[in-house]
């Protein structure tokens, strides 16, 4: 009995399937109106959605352990011990870059770039604010934010004027700068692979030309940025070092003019207070010479300092200028319209059925 009453279920689920199939079969010439429908409107917003081009670099920074071996081994010739174990430091592993790539700091620094669109040249913020392209739907989408930021900046404006320009300049962003930013930031991205340690750049613009220059650009500013971070304490330790190794020099000079000036004003005299003082003259010369000898030695390793932590960055691929654009991709959403439109359209055809169903269940 079983066994019949699981088989009449089936048969009446196989016969609801037939049933639901032969009414979209005879709706076939609206599924098809609809499709058709659909295929013309993913065509518009294919073709209505701006060109993008990425241009990819990878680089990896150098080890640093064959750098200092060698740095050691200058330094070992010249009689100075350097550790060879360099001090680890924020910004040792490359899983930071990403971080600081999307510092407002950082991206602040790229607003005043000069970029060309056009044959004309202009700063990077002009580019993005006057030259982007939109679809035609976001000049509707956009009315409110405009609005709000047009309200923003005047607000903005009238506290700026109030306040002391000398204070607010470099923490002031105007709305305008801070939307150029956040646009920025969505169109730069920077991976780091763990096990090989190479570092990923790509930038994503509407101009193949100003994405691989920005590309090469940001490459060259982390760089920068990097090295400029990594050799901060080292550098001035090298300053104090030169300063130091100065002023023990001209210690050393007057030391030497002072006993020279003694013994040529003092030739033919012999007493003790004579030798007691060239002795004192002479001391403080061989004083002034030893500090001035430590102080050059050092110089020598605050200078093989700077270059041992200084980074050292290997481009594998530099930028290229994209020939093909990876955005938009007009099949996916060709594809993806005609397959939303056959299932709306099937879904309006079965309603009543879906809602039987639906209502059978509870």
């Amino acid at each position: 009995m079983k066994e019949q009453r699981q088989d009449n279920i089936s048969e009446e689920k196989e016969i609801d399937l037939l049933a639901l199939g032969k009414k979209i079969w005879l709706k076939k010439k609206f599924i098809l109106k609809v499709v058709g429908i659909g295929f013309i409107f993913g065509l518009v917003v294919a073709f209505s959605i701006p060109k993008e081009y990425t241009t990819t670099v990878l680089l990896t920074p150098d080890s640093q352990s064959s750098n200092t071996g060698t740095m050691g081994s200058l330094a070992a010739l010249a009689g100075i011990n350097i550790n060879n174990t360099p001090e680890k430091d924020a910004l040792a592993s490359p899983n930071l870059y990403p971080t600081i790539l999307s510092s407002t700091s950082f991206l602040r620094g790229l607003l005043d770039v000069e970029v060309k669109e056009e044959g004309t040249s202009m700063p990077l913020k002009t580019y993005m604010r006057e030259y982007q392209k939109h679809p035609w739907w976001s000049n509707v989408t956009t009315i409110p934010a405009k609005l709000l930021n047009t309200l923003s900046s005047i607000s903005n404006n009238a506290g700026a004027l109030n306040s002391d320009p000398n204070t607010t300049q470099n923490r002031y962003l105007s709305p305008i700068e801070m939307a150029v930013i956040e646009s920025l930031r969505g169109r730069f991205n920077v991976n780091s692979d763990k096990k090989t340690g190479i570092t990923t750049v790509e930038v994503t613009m509407q101009n193949p030309e100003i994405s691989a220059f920005l590309a090469d650009t940001l490459t060259s500013y982390l760089q920068t940025y990097i090295i400029k971070y990594r050799t901060e304490k080292a550098r001035r330790d090298l300053q104090y070092a030169e300063k130091l190794y100065q002023e023990s020099k001209e210690n050393y000079y007057k030391a030497q003019a002072s006993l020279a000036a003694f013994v040529d004003g003092n030739i033919n005299v012999v007493s003790a207070s004579y030798r007691t003082t060239q002795e004192r003259l002479q001391n403080e010369v061989s004083l002034t010479y030893s500090i001035y000898n430590q102080t050059a030695q050092q110089l020598q390793m605050a200078k093989i300092k700077v270059q041992n932590t200084t980074p050292v960055f290997t481009i594998v691929q530099s930028a290229v200028q994209p020939l093909f654009p990876v955005k938009p991709q007009k099949k996916i959403i060709v594809i993806g319209f005609v397959f939303l439109s056959f299932i709306g359209s099937c879904i309006w055809i079965l309603k009543k059925d879906i809602k039987t169903i639906i209502f059978n269940k509870n």
